[in-house]
């Protein structure tokens, strides 16, 4: 009797020691390797302090393929990765069923294959966004792009050559819209599209939608009526031994969600590319600002 009462004492706190050291292991947070993922991985990474579970950071890894591989290798537990980007780029899936369909598809083939979860979905959906003045939307009655449609061939636009091939650049734009530009013209740099829109160098040109270059230009969006360009949702994708060792994970970073919009993303942005603050600064800030 008391050989079985020790044995199972022993037992069972055996297993209290596995499932603390288990939940004693940081949550390694990475990111890939521009200035939105430093902002949001950071955010996570400090939401996730606050309530109590210690982290280490692995940010700025590189490609998606690099972050991928080290959430796949239990290198990283978590990161932030956007469902086009999954589906095109891992699943190798269609891009034109829409945003649920693509956040599930992309959900039920990571946790089939992979182990990994996505969690819910922020706000901030980082696809193309087609640019231009307010004055040339006022002169041609510019809200969408069924707008643009008729009078494109009496505009100029701009991008990267590679733009022009595309099957969601100008040939997406000319079958679903019926665009066709009076002239394209080929960018060297990418990063001159915004000045080449404002200094009137173009008509129109396209950027993302979490630019901060869109609000501190005053640019207008038009409106992609018709859903060309494949939604580029962004959400945290997390190893589910993580989840399983820490379940606090996905209630922290599912507050968190709602609260990252592209309007707020690009105010972050900014706040990093422009003003020169710290991501680690900028994400403090935010989660002070919102009470977490």
């Amino acid at each position: 009797m008391v050989s079985s009462f020790l044995k199972a004492a022993g037992l069972s706190l055996a297993a209290i020691v596995a499932a603390t050291a288990v939940q004693a292991e940081p949550v390694k947070i990475g990111s890939k390797n521009f200035t939105e993922q430093f902002v949001v991985a950071e955010i996570y990474a400090q939401a996730l302090e606050k309530a109590g579970i210690e982290v280490q950071r692995r940010l700025n890894l590189g490609t998606t393929q690099i972050a991928q591989t080290a959430l796949v290798n239990g290198e990283i537990d978590l990161y932030p990765e956007y469902t086009g980007t999954a589906q095109a780029s891992v699943v190798k899936g269609d891009l034109t069923i829409g945003a649920d369909k693509i956040y599930d598809e992309v959900k039920s083939y990571y946790e089939k294959n992979f182990q990994v979860t996505w969690l819910k979905p922020t706000g901030i959906n980082n696809g193309y966004a087609i640019i231009t003045l307010p004055e040339t939307a006022e002169k041609y009655k510019l809200k969408t792009l069924s707008d643009l449609g008729p009078v494109s061939k009496d505009l100029t636009f701009g991008a990267e050559a590679g733009f022009a091939d595309r099957s969601d650049g100008l040939p997406g734009m000319k079958k679903v819209y019926d665009i066709q530009f009076k002239d394209f013209i080929i960018f060297a740099k990418l990063g001159i599209r915004f000045s080449a829109v404002t200094d009137k160098q173009v008509d129109l040109s396209y950027g993302f939608s979490t630019d901060w270059q869109i609000a501190d230009s005053k640019l207008v969006v038009l409106e992609d009526d018709k859903n060309l360009f494949p939604p580029y949702y962004l959400a945290p994708v997390v190893r589910q031994d993580a989840l399983k060792a820490n379940p606090k994970i996905a209630e922290v970073l599912d507050k968190v969600a709602p609260l990252l919009t592209n309007e707020k993303m690009r105010e972050l942005n900014a706040a990093v590319e422009r003003d020169r603050e710290e991501p680690a600064d900028v994400a403090e800030k935010f989660l002070a600002d919102n009470k977490i």
